[in-house]
């Protein structure tokens, strides 16, 4: 028995090394995973199942498969489950890229930064658990805390889009002598994880002070005495509308300077998806963020944010000598 387990891995790993060209396929799969993954965490948070597990990690309760008689319980053990073979995927992620490509090839880099950012999820999911940083909690602390879970979600994504468009033969990112295109860029890949993060403290506002009717809500960003939560949940809307527009703009003119197949993409989509995020912002907010709209947006937003992502490596390629206007 022991014979033959070692000649099925001696295969697999063989067939693994000899199959680059699905690689980059795996790659994509693995980033629709996750992206699925980091939709039903925002499912977690808008039905208050935070806690569904207690204040126990790893486990759910004292027990690793725990009775289910809460709904919040089933809702948190999934997503605790979920991330766990999420976790082996990018490990198989990372062993492909070893296997696949030569040392120092970009792919290994983005796969084992992939696995790193994981490893961060995992951890930053353990500290809202372990510290009763969920559920009714409105402090300071949780807002931090979620603001930095966000942006470890962002940098996750951006890794294994990267390995996906590395293992596909994209070319490395090189940041110098770029010209306005890499000015751009930069201020777009800041300006986007900006949003999202307010995006994040919305909803965490939506959830924990839900309002009867639109009125309400708008009311209540703007009175005096409220509490803090909703007084941030206010600049997202604004923050949303400006970056969009610098986004348009960004997307126009890498779309002239560099005038490629990829370039052209990439552009359009995130053309397109901001045109609607910013509908499914507008559905979100009229209907008073319900669980099937704030996933949708936020599903919309992932999907905009690889595309910004892809775009940023399809402009900058490395060895590109910038003209004085490009």
């Amino acid at each position: 028995m022991k014979f033959q387990a070692q000649r099925f891995w001696r295969a697999l790993l063989s067939r693994l090394a000899a199959t680059r060209s699905h690689f980059p396929t795996y790659a994509w799969i693995v980033l629709g995973y996750n992206i699925l993954v980091i939709v039903w965490g925002q499912v977690v948070l808008a039905s208050g199942s935070g806690d569904g597990c207690g204040d126990r990690w790893p486990l759910c309760g004292d027990h690793l498969i725990p009775t289910f008689k809460r709904l919040a319980t089933v809702i948190e053990y999934l997503h605790r489950l979920s991330t766990g073979v999420d976790t082996l995927f990018l490990l198989i992620l990372v062993g492909w890229a070893f296997l696949a490509f030569p040392k120092r090839h970009p792919a290994r880099f983005g796969a084992l930064l992939a696995l790193l950012f994981t490893f961060f999820e995992a951890l930053l999911g353990a500290i809202l658990v372990l510290f009763g940083l969920v559920d009714k909690n409105t402090s300071v602390a949780r807002v931090i805390a979620m603001s930095a879970h966000q942006s470890n979600t962002l940098l996750l994504l951006a890794s294994i889009a990267l390995t996906a468009w590395w293992g596909a033969g994209g070319a490395r990112v090189q940041w110098r002598d770029q010209g306005i295109v890499a000015k751009l860029l930069l201020g777009l890949l800041i300006a986007v994880p900006i949003v999202a993060i307010s995006g994040a403290i919305a909803g965490l506002a939506d959830t924990l002070y839900p309002a009867h009717n639109l009125a309400q809500a708008i009311g209540d960003d703007f009175r005096s005495g409220t509490p803090y939560l909703i007084h941030l949940r206010t600049f997202h809307p604004f923050l949303a509308i400006i970056v969009m527009v610098f986004a348009c703009y960004v997307a126009s003119r890498i779309w002239q300077l560099r005038p490629t197949l990829h370039t052209k993409r990439y552009a359009q989509r995130v053309y397109l998806l901001f045109l609607i995020e910013l509908t499914a912002g507008i559905i979100n907010l009229s209907l008073l963020a319900p669980i099937w709209a704030r996933g949708l947006h936020l599903l919309i937003a992932d999907l905009l944010w690889v595309n910004v992502v892809l775009l940023a490596a399809a402009a900058l390629p490395k060895h590109y000598v910038a003209t004085r206007n490009a």
